[in-house]
């Protein structure tokens, strides 16, 4: 299986090629864009993330996924706007962020889904109903990772990140802060809120 080349086509009409499964992150044989052919989806995330989380067989068929978390990592550094963001890009916000232009937390990640050909909603509640829930140890690159105030009841979610894998995402956290990378495995806080995850199906 190792060094399989998939043909991603997405609902624009355009198309990326992406590596998956043995080959996608293995740095002893890193991939390597072709003459006349796109860079391959996950070289970028691979250089950038060689220790990702995730088996390299786990990634077999996650094209679409690929495309939205490099989308939302070319966000990072935009500022924080409550109710900003959305398929198309940064937007003023609403309220308190209303002269902020930038995304928050769902806003980033329907502009990142949207580049991956899915309409999966601009508030964290249709988002939850998005896609599949998926496994905790089965998270990939895209995935939509999920906190709630009170993880027994859905209609508590107030956060969601985009996984870069099983430990890390990149989010919009809060006013004041930009879009940025955060290990949310392990920290307290976001343990204790964690209600789940989220493959994208739309």
């Amino acid at each position: 299986m190792g060094g399989v080349v998939l043909l991603a086509g997405l609902a624009a009409g355009t198309h990326v090629t992406v590596t998956t499964a043995d080959a996608m992150c293995d740095d002893a044989s890193p991939s390597l864009p072709q003459a006349g052919r796109p860079e391959p989806v996950s070289a970028g995330l691979c250089e950038h993330f060689p220790d990702m989380a995730v088996p390299p067989d786990m990634l077999a068929g996650a094209e679409r996924g690929l495309i939205a978390i490099q989308a939302a990592l070319r966000m990072r550094g935009t500022p924080y706007s409550w109710g900003g963001g959305n398929a198309s890009g940064p937007t003023f916000g609403i309220e308190h962020g209303v002269h902020i232009h930038g995304f928050d937390c769902s806003g980033l990640a329907e502009y990142a889904w949207a580049n991956a050909g899915a309409r999966i909603g601009g508030h964290t509640s249709t988002q939850w109903n998005a896609g599949t829930r998926i496994p905790r140890d089965q998270i990939r690159p895209g995935d939509l990772i999920f906190f709630a105030r009170d993880p027994a009841n859905p209609a508590t979610i107030h956060h969601v990140g985009i996984a870069i894998d099983t430990k890390r995402m990149v989010h919009a956290p809060s006013t004041g802060s930009t879009v940025r990378i955060d290990t949310w495995a392990g920290d307290p806080y976001r343990e204790r809120e964690f209600i789940g995850a989220v493959r994208p199906t739309g």
